[in-house]
């Protein structure tokens, strides 16, 4: 039986990888190079960033299957050859739409979904004893690879322009994320932590009970956390995929704007942390609860906090800690509420959330944009959302298999 101390290799494993896959969320450093060089419409730009989220979101359910059979290590093999074909493609279509939205939007998109329940499937298994910390930690690098390859992205932007960014990118994600899933691993069955003993009755843990996806689909309990996670996932992506673009519209720099971009992804990834453990001592519940209230006050409160550098970074440490936070919980209590048996599949489907998030999100924000030319009536709405998903979650319990809906 492997030791317990080697566990935290995985977590290792997983920053790695989702440190590359989270360079999606800096996408907005390339709206405006999009729109200057090859003349794309914000919608355009918005298009190929929803892409990417909705096809990461579908591929998901496929990857979380799969690596319930196959384990963590193939999956996530396999899909960081992807995502790294999918860049590397995008750097020779001449700057076309068409091409650019399936080479990064659909094959990247893919690579991501492939690789990213892995490390997270892994995690939640080797660490009964403290799991919405260490999937925090896990999926914190998505978050942290925001801020990193903003500023990466950015210098090969503009040092060697747009396509050659592509390329650059693609190389590194390949060689990245191959690499961080050579330490993925489950555990053995049985496997416990030394010492450790699942408590008998806390609102906060485990439930005794594995349910396969089907059974999981019929109950109230997934429809509930589903429309939730797509109120908070659909607000977060729609500031994350305009906020440079906000920024300037609303009289910033572009230098000023850009570091709003890296202050949204340093607070993503600490909100996955910080929440996941919040969740760990006042449950789940709780912690959804006030997160989802606190992102709906500031999606209508942005509106107004655009036109300054402090109000703008105020709001998109605020925005991303709280959307950080869906990253953490909605896995954790997924492996709460369902069991671990089959926490791929069953996260893959409670992750369709994202993916139509990831449409509805950013191309409510383009659209709106290009007919408005202010980006007022998409904060609101998703504001809205945010504050109904806040109630919705006073009403949840833990399911049981009595309480299916047949």
């Amino acid at each position: 039986m492997e030791s317990s101390g080697n566990r935290w290799l995985v977590v290792a494993g997983a920053l790695i990888i989702q440190v590359c896959l989270g360079a999606i969320y800096s996408w907005s450093v390339f709206v405006n190079p999009l729109k200057e060089v090859f003349s794309y419409t914000t919608t355009q730009t918005q298009i190929i960033f929803s892409l990417a989220l909705a096809t990461f979101a579908l591929v998901m359910i496929f990857a979380g299957r799969l690596q319930d059979r196959k384990g963590p290590r193939i999956v996530a093999t396999f899909g960081g050859i992807v995502l790294g074909a999918g860049y590397l493609l995008a750097s020779f279509t001449g700057g076309s739409f068409p091409l650019v939205a399936f080479t990064v939007g659909v094959i990247g998109g893919a690579g991501i979904g492939l690789a990213y329940v892995c490390p997270i499937a892994a995690c939640v298994k080797w660490f009964p004893d403290m799991r919405g910390m260490v999937t925090g930690m896990a999926v914190a690098g998505f978050g942290a690879g925001a801020w990193l390859f903003a500023k990466v992205a950015s210098g090969f932007i503009n040092d060697f322009g747009v396509l050659t960014a592509f390329l650059y990118l693609g190389v590194i994600f390949m060689v990245s994320v191959v690499l961080g899933a050579q330490l993925l691993r489950n555990p053995p069955a049985g496997w416990k932590p030394i010492g450790w003993n699942p408590p008998e009755s806390r609102s906060n843990v485990s439930s005794a009970e594995d349910y396969e996806w089907r059974e999981m689909v019929k109950t109230t309990q997934f429809w509930m956390l589903w429309i939730m996670f797509m109120s908070g996932a659909a607000a977060g992506l729609l500031v994350i995929g305009i906020l440079k673009p906000y920024g300037i519209h609303s009289g910033m720099s572009t230098a000023a704007a850009a570091n709003a971009v890296g202050i949204l992804a340093l607070f993503n990834g600490a909100g996955r942390i910080v929440w996941g453990s919040v969740s760990d001592k006042i449950g789940r519940k709780n912690a959804m609860t006030f997160m989802f209230l606190l992102q709906g006050v500031m999606m209508l409160a942005l509106i107004k906090m655009g036109s300054t550098e402090m109000t703008l970074s105020i709001a998109a440490a605020w925005v991303g800690f709280n959307f950080g936070g869906n990253l953490a919980l909605f896995p954790t209590t997924t492996a709460d509420y369902f069991g671990t048996r089959n926490v791929g599949i069953n996260y893959g489907l409670m992750f369709t959330a994202y993916g139509v998030a990831g449409i509805a999100g950013p191309i409510l924000a383009g659209s709106v944009f290009d007919m408005t030319g202010s980006y007022t009536w998409a904060f609101i709405p998703s504001g809205i959302a945010c504050l109904i998903a806040a109630g919705i979650s006073l009403g949840l319990r833990h399911p049981r298999h009595a309480d299916s809906v047949n």
